[in-house]
């Protein structure tokens, strides 16, 4: 992917400054999170798989995302 601004399209209707500058913060926590996953995947190949010993069992990943998740949003009454 290119860093470089696609041209300007004049049939494209511009966004307001404050969406614009949602959509790039968007843009570089995914950009962020692709280089980390680029960087683990790099990792993977040059060193190999880690001992599973090494390892965070998925099912505790899913309950430390959930309760992320839970404190993010707020109870429904």
């Amino acid at each position: 992917m290119s860093e470089q601004p696609a041209p300007v399209d004049r049939t494209r209707q511009p966004l307001d400054p404050a969406a614009a500058d949602a959509v790039r913060a968007y843009a570089a926590r995914t950009r962020a999170n692709a280089d980390r996953l680029a960087g683990v995947l790099e990792d993977i190949a040059t060193h190999g798989l880690p001992e599973a010993e090494d390892c965070t069992p998925w099912e505790e990943l899913r309950e430390t995302h959930l309760a992320r998740l839970a404190t993010q949003r707020p109870a429904v009454a």
